[in-house]
């Protein structure tokens, strides 16, 4: 017979879930961004600005393409700290003030 003590143990240190593919890649997408630099090249006929500012304030730079995975999704787990997608396909980092 199993007493309380045979169970596993939580703590607080345990870590936190990594976040997984099922996340919708909406949270990861700025929307909304507005040119803030130059355009510093193309991508599916559209331009690539240096620099864009999201609806809140804030500041970005360009920082590459975005990598797709094998079902042609936006692969949202290859995003660094402070980097955002932004249509129609690149990675843009955030500036800190």
């Amino acid at each position: 017979m199993k007493t309380d003590d045979d169970r596993p143990r939580r703590t607080a240190f345990a870590p936190a879930p990594k976040p997984g593919r099922r996340f919708p890649r909406e949270y990861y997408v700025l929307a909304g961004v507005e040119q803030a630099g130059p355009v510093i090249g193309h991508i599916a006929g559209r331009p690539i600005f240096e620099r864009v500012i999201d609806a809140r304030g804030g500041r970005y730079r360009f920082a590459g393409v975005a990598p797709r995975d094998i079902t042609g999704r936006f692969d949202v787990l290859s995003l660094q700290v402070g980097e955002w997608i932004v249509e129609p396909g690149l990675i843009y980092l955030a500036e800190t003030a």
